[in-house]
């Protein structure tokens, strides 16, 4: 069973990038992806509230779940940001980085303690980025400048320390509330901040944007029920797993996404970026079998 929710997250997360890069790039604002996303999300929830014992959700449950929406929708803002400014097979393998920062809350906040193993596979994961940086005749240390300096892994490192610090409160309302009322919640809560940010950040016209929409209406629809599905089975593996291995077992997804941007992208440098992924993958399996 949990081979199959493994396989559904994988799958969801690359494909749910792909859509969202391609929304990016055919002129949607990325605060304008971000709210419509949260929007058809809220509704294929409204009708989740009627089988949901609200009555019997505590306080320690919807201060996790308020906490962890605001961190996750500033996450895929950036995460769209980034997707808008960077090649998805750069984008992917960076993801690893969220086993490294996770494990160090983890073990800051929650007393998970991983083994000398799960350590030497945080290591190779830091290792294995820097072959993500084509081979050239510069100096390895301008190569390494050059991927730091760009302003969409930038954003994409911005999202992943989102991302992962929101993993916390995340897993404290799946243990207190279940999975199902935290993905609930989780999208009711993410859209009026989603409104909010766009109101007082977005400079594109209302009127175009929603003109977009309604070109991209399936698009964003089929990113909205990727991105529900995602979220669904992320909750289901956490609430079975240590958060440092859950997210160990996620990275798989960064070999899709390098294929995916080679195939549907044309971006260059596959072999490259492909070695990086299976070194990184090294890493996370350590973690995940520590």
């Amino acid at each position: 069973m949990e081979l199959l929710l493994v396989l559904a997250r994988i799958g969801s997360a690359a494909v749910a990038n792909v859509f969202q890069k391609q929304l990016a790039n055919n002129k949607l604002h990325p605060l304008f992806i971000v709210m419509s996303s949260y929007g058809l999300l809220t509704l294929f929830c409204l009708p989740l509230l009627w089988w949901l014992p609200i009555a019997s959700l505590d306080s320690t449950f919807w201060l996790n779940i308020i906490l962890a929406a605001m961190l996750d929708m500033a996450g895929t803002l950036f995460l769209v940001m980034s997707l808008s400014r960077t090649d998805l097979s750069v984008f992917g393998p960076l993801n690893a980085y969220k086993v490294v920062i996770s494990m160090l809350l983890a073990m800051l906040l929650l007393n998970e303690i991983p083994n000398l193993q799960g350590l030497i596979g945080v290591l190779i994961i830091i290792g294995g980025s820097f072959l993500l940086m084509p081979a050239s005749s510069t100096a390895s240390g301008n190569r390494i400048w050059q991927l730091l300096s760009d302003r969409g892994v930038q954003y994409r490192f911005l999202s992943i320390a989102l991302f992962s610090i929101g993993t916390l409160p995340l897993k404290n309302a799946v243990v207190s509330g279940g999975a199902l009322a935290t993905t609930v919640f989780w999208c009711l809560f993410g859209l009026p901040l989603a409104v909010l940010v766009y109101q007082c950040f977005s400079s594109h016209s209302w009127r175009n944007d929603t003109i977009h929409f309604a070109q991209q209406r399936y698009a964003l629809l089929g990113l909205a029920m990727l991105i529900l599905v995602m979220q669904f089975t992320t909750l289901l593996l956490l609430s079975k797993m240590l958060i440092a291995y859950a997210l160990a077992l996620f990275q798989l997804s960064m070999v899709l996404q390098v294929f995916l941007g080679a195939r549907i992208f044309r971006e260059a440098h596959f072999r490259s970026r492909m070695m990086a992924c299976l070194v990184m993958v090294m890493g996370s399996l350590l973690v995940l079998y520590a």
